[in-house]
């Protein structure tokens, strides 16, 4: 397992924050009980399979959801 954490750009409240961690630990390959939304600080930290999924994809689902992942996190 491989450790992430993401910078968010537009985390707005705890109720944005408890959706991406819904959405991200739904994610095939990312360890569901490491994914941690951190709301004041706008990051997301979790632990992912690097043969399952990429960081681009989790990247890439919390967009989908409406929110922004710093560009220089994603690689």
């Amino acid at each position: 397992m491989k450790k992430a954490t993401l910078q968010l750009e537009t985390l707005t409240c705890p109720s944005c924050a408890q959706k991406i961690e819904k959405a991200v630990k739904a994610l095939a390959g990312v360890e569901q009980e490491s994914v941690s939304v951190l709301f004041n600080a706008s990051k997301v930290k979790l632990n992912f399979d690097e043969e399952k999924i990429s960081i681009a994809q989790i990247a890439e689902a919390i967009t989908a959801l409406g929110y922004e992942v710093q560009k220089s996190q994603v690689k």
